[in-house]
């Protein structure tokens, strides 16, 4: 049965509206243009309404006048978020939990209603449907909050997620289409729908996901978890899309169905039909129709989508044990630093100057490279520390030889973007290694965690400045990277400069750190991130 942790009601709650005529004439006057003070008003009638004892269907009444202008709100305020590096600042972190707790509170109102339906109500006694629905939609809506922004949610939510779509398959009415006029493109939702959405937005590893992507994969599930049955038992073919696997008396959500012990509790769901969808419409894309042709979505790419729909495809219908890679726990740590200049300073063993500028670190790297043919990093770790280029302390949590999972050791320290330049150094290891960071997320300790990408090969801290006439960038040098040829991996050598910097055809001076100089001339572009761009090259004579 389900259970609604709610506290009382109180007689002394006085919110400024008491019924929905009331809550009609306070939101028509509610000034929208100071977002923050709307956003707050809004937190602060609702919990207050949620408190206050009321009839539940003239409490139903009064949320559903609330939804549009709480969703509008709610989607303005969370434009302050897109794109921050995490973890989030004191005032970012504000926006996140103020956001959070508003969904939380919409929950609480219609866990009211629910209360009052389960205990008889008569005037909600046909509501029951919607009731469910609505509750797991905000549910659903939080979730979704922290998959946006990057953070762990409590795993309390699986559970309240959970207890409501097993009251909606006890009540019968898991199946029942409601209303949802908020969505005009599909105004008709269920709980099975909604339940369904939230569980494969999860497991699409959306930490790997931008905040773009995460609203694409929104859409597409809205129109896409009605073809995905939620069943008490399971059959699976050779060959076909495994079932996913989902306890309803956990805390957490979908696993593959080869890793679970079935329980009366267990439910699956039937991955084959959506598999089929996901590769039609990609070979339909192939094939040069166009994404709002497949209806897919209005201003994306052919190849953006086709990439999308088969990073969907493997995240949902695949064996992941089949990955090329496959990532093993390890026991190490590692050292790691960001930014070019800094990542610079730690591979060469002194920071960034122009050429020719003397200083006491550079004539002591000098002399080391004389000496020994390199710069001995270790050398200068305590003077780069002072000099303002840390080195942070990260637990390997798995490793491949594409990339790795760690997490960093304290809950302090740099903010880091999705596809940000880093170069780690393992514990048992001599050189640091670049990469770039796949995905981020914070857990609930606190703790930034990350997913790195391998560069391939052992990259050279250089120095790099345009040559030649019709310069669009400055004739000063900047710090960049040669990455060498790897046979092995078919990859060819290629350099990392900053962004912005490339052009096909630029020649470009790179300077080694022996005074060597040689120029070469910039080919193509190989990938490009928020802080960098790697490029292919080729000799210039």
């Amino acid at each position: 049965m389900l259970t609604l942790p709610l506290e009382p009601t109180d007689d002394r709650a006085n919110p400024f509206f008491k019924d929905a005529a009331g809550c009609a004439k306070w939101l028509g006057q509610l000034q929208l243009t100071n977002l923050q003070l709307a956003h707050s008003l809004l937190f602060t009638q609702i919990n207050e309404l949620n408190r206050y004892p009321m009839r539940g269907l003239e409490r139903l009444n009064t949320m559903e006048l609330l939804r549009e202008t709480v969703g509008y709100v709610q989607d303005d305020y969370a434009k302050k978020l897109i794109a921050k590096p995490l973890p989030l600042n004191e005032s970012e972190l504000m926006v996140f939990i103020a956001i959070v707790q508003l969904w939380q509170g919409m929950v609480l109102g219609y866990q009211r209603c629910l209360q009052d339906y389960i205990a008889g109500d008569k005037q909600l006694a046909k509501q029951g449907a919607l009731l469910c629905q609505r509750c797991l939609l905000y549910s659903g809506l939080e979730i979704l909050e922290h998959l946006r922004t990057g953070y762990e949610f409590d795993a309390k939510l699986w559970n309240q997620l959970h207890e409501l779509y097993a009251f909606a398959e006890e009540q019968n009415f898991e199946s029942a289409e409601v209303n949802d006029p908020l969505n005009q493109k599909y105004p008709r939702s269920s709980c099975r729908g909604i339940y369904v959405k939230t569980l494969l937005a999860c497991y699409a590893r959306p930490a790997e996901l931008t905040r773009s992507q995460l609203q694409l994969l929104d859409n597409w599930l809205t129109q896409w978890s009605g073809t995905v049955t939620v069943e008490r038992s399971y059959t699976a073919s050779k060959g076909d899309a495994q079932p996913l696997a989902t306890d309803l008396s956990s805390t957490r959500g979908l696993q593959p169905v080869k890793h679970v012990v079935h329980s009366a509790t267990m439910r699956y769901l039937a991955m084959v039909p959506l598999s089929k969808l996901l590769r039609v419409k990609t070979i339909l894309l192939q094939q040069g129709q166009t994404p709002r042709q497949v209806n897919l979505c209005e201003h994306r790419n052919s190849n953006d989508c086709i990439e999308f729909l088969t990073f969907l495809h493997q995240c949902w219908c695949e064996d992941h044990s089949t990955r090329f890679g496959e990532r093993q726990p390890v026991a190490l740590h590692a050292q790691l630093c960001y930014k070019p200049e800094g990542i610079y300073a730690h591979l060469s063993g002194k920071p960034f100057r122009q050429p020719g500028r003397d200083n006491a670190l550079g004539n002591t790297a000098r002399k080391q490279i004389e000496a020994f043919g390199r710069v001995l990093q270790d050398a200068h770790n305590k003077e780069l520390l002072e000099m303002g280029y840390p080195l942070e302390t990260w637990k390997f949590e798995n490793e491949s030889i594409s990339g790795a999972r760690l997490t960093r050791e304290d809950t302090f320290g740099g903010r880091l973007s999705y596809n940000q330049l880093v170069a780690l150094r393992p514990s048992d290891a001599g050189n640091f290694m670049l990469g770039t960071t796949a995905w981020a997320n914070v857990t609930r300790a606190g703790q930034l965690q990350i997913g790195v990408r391998y560069m391939p090969g052992s990259a050279e801290a250089v120095s790099m400045r345009a040559t030649g006439v019709n310069q669009t960038v400055s004739e000063k040098y900047v710090p960049a990277f040669l990455l060498p040829a790897v046979a092995a991996l078919n990859a060819p050598a290629s350099l990392i400069i900053p962004r912005d910097w490339f052009q096909p055809d630029r020649v470009v001076e790179i300077l080694h750190q022996n005074g060597e100089k040689k120029n070469v001339k910039m080919w193509f572009s190989v990938e490009r991130g928020i802080d960098y761009e790697r490029v292919s090259f080729t000799p210039a004579y």
